[in-house]
């Protein structure tokens, strides 16, 4: 209920001042951005914990590979946590990051790129997370990940 108040007043906010298109000078920036590439370092690496480690306890997250959003950290760990130590990307590129901030809200957006050499895959994805500025700094309310050009078979075959 707080993240709908919280979301609404942003909402309100934006429509009364536009939000900041951050880049460079609001400080936010850095600060946010590090934020995802250490959690992306760590995930590389097969520790899902950089991300759960940023993330608040009501965060929704949308993923290609479930059915439905998965609602708060309980769920979220459940679904990431089996990942540990299986995933290793030898290298990622962040792609045109932009961070939108209006109030103690802030949305990162970019594509990723992550390479597998071992299994010679290259992955290309499009990411969205939202931020919230906490006493303990900004953390992730929401996460929507989704693949670029994925293969949809045609609703009529």
């Amino acid at each position: 209920m707080r993240l709908l108040l919280a979301l609404t007043a942003s909402l309100v906010a934006c429509t009364i001042a536009p939000p900041v298109v951050a880049n460079g000078d609001d400080p936010s920036t850095a600060e946010i951005i590090a934020l995802e590439r250490g959690a992306l370092d760590r995930w590389g690496n097969g520790d899902p914990r950089g991300y759960l480690s940023i993330m608040e306890p009501e965060i929704t997250y949308f993923d290609p590979f479930t059915d439905l959003r998965l609602d708060g950290l309980a769920s979220t760990t459940a679904y990431i946590t089996p990942f540990t130590g299986k995933i290793h990307i030898d290298r990622y590129e962040m792609i045109n990051p932009r961070v939108q901030r209006g109030g103690d809200l802030a949305i990162l957006t970019f594509n990723l790129v992550d390479e597998v050499k071992a299994a010679g895959k290259t992955m290309h994805w499009n990411s969205t997370e939202v931020y919230r500025h906490t006493r303990r700094g900004w953390r992730i309310v929401h996460s929507h990940w989704s693949l670029v050009k994925p293969d949809i078979k045609s609703a009529t075959n």
